[in-house]
């Protein structure tokens, strides 16, 4: 029996992400063990919609075998032949260190092992800065989305990594089209409790910001309902609150807390996730087996709005 709280909504294809991925060019995007339907298939679609230029990499003939599947020429498009996953993972970083690509793209292969071939000295992706994933969550019936950052990769980001968080999202933001952006900082309350630790950093971040980021409204901590209901916002009283019920972003302090939300607004509300690391040389595609299709097409697009390039 299906939970009632489910949505019964398939996920759709932001159109206004893809239109604003459309005024950039087109990424080449290194697609790493590419042979495979859900990764070729996505590849066709992004490519189709002007939003990429696939750089195939992985085993030649099973990529070929799916492009023929779906009666895809892809003679025009680079193609490199490689065995197995670590070899591909580390061929995709590499042409994207070498400035042969603009995207990393996850394909058939373990998180893991493109991840290491990701932050590999030697595939040169690796800035200093951190790396951050960062969701932009669109809703079925349109509207504003939301960032959620980060739901995937760091398991329990210090202070400093949430400083570079709040970074990326307002370059991300403002790539998007929105000039001042306004940040949540999540936690359980929006007082700053010792015994609430991520309130005490909420707070923290919050003030940091305000000091050393211009262009940016930015509070914490707030719970949940303050972020997205003016309901609750004008019921407790912080309707002076520029964040507070009309967030654009939420740094959330730890991972189980970012992938329950991001899942939430995905499982139960029919969002479409799109999602995109940052703060390597170049942005990278961490797709799932279980992402839809619409997920896959929206990523591509984050990914080219991510690189900015000129048309």
């Amino acid at each position: 029996m299906t939970s009632p709280f489910l949505s019964t909504r398939e996920a759709q294809v932001p159109q206004d992400l893809i239109a604003r991925a459309q005024t950039f060019g087109a990424p080449r995007v290194a697609i790493a063990r590419a042979g495979a339907p859900l990764p070729m298939e996505a590849a066709q679609e992004a490519t189709k919609a002007g939003i990429m230029i696939p750089v195939f990499v992985g085993e030649a003939d099973m990529i070929r075998a799916e492009a023929a599947k779906l009666n895809w020429d892809i003679s025009g498009y680079a193609l490199h032949d490689t065995t197995g996953e670590e070899e591909a993972g580390l061929t995709a970083a590499g042409l994207c260190g070498a400035g042969e690509a603009d995207v990393l793209m996850k394909g058939q292969l373990h998180t893991d092992v493109f991840m290491k071939s990701a932050v590999s000295r030697n595939a040169g992706l690796r800035t200093g800065n951190r790396f951050v994933h960062i969701f932009h969550i669109s809703h079925p019936d349109g509207g504003k989305p939301i960032l959620i950052s980060d739901a995937a990769v760091n398991v329990n980001p210090d202070v400093l990594t949430r400083q570079s968080a709040i970074v990326e999202v307002k370059k991300l933001l403002n790539k998007l089209g929105n000039d001042r952006p306004k940040i949540a900082i999540l936690s359980a309350t929006e007082s700053a409790i010792p015994s609430v630790p991520s309130s005490m950093d909420g707070k923290a971040l919050s003030d940091w910001a305000r000091e050393n980021i211009e262009g940016i409204d930015v509070s914490g901590p707030l719970a949940l309902d303050l972020i997205i209901s003016p309901k609750a916002v004008a019921t407790k009283k912080l309707t002076d609150d520029p964040v507070a019920g009309n967030a654009d972003a939420i740094i959330v302090p730890d991972i189980v807390s970012g992938n329950a939300l991001f899942k939430a607004f995905v499982y139960l509300a029919g969002g479409c996730a799109a999602g995109v690391v940052t703060g390597a040389k170049v942005p990278i595609l961490l797709t799932s087996r279980a992402d839809p299709p619409a997920a896959r097409i929206a990523s591509a697009a984050l990914a080219a709005i991510s690189c900015g390039l000129p048309k």
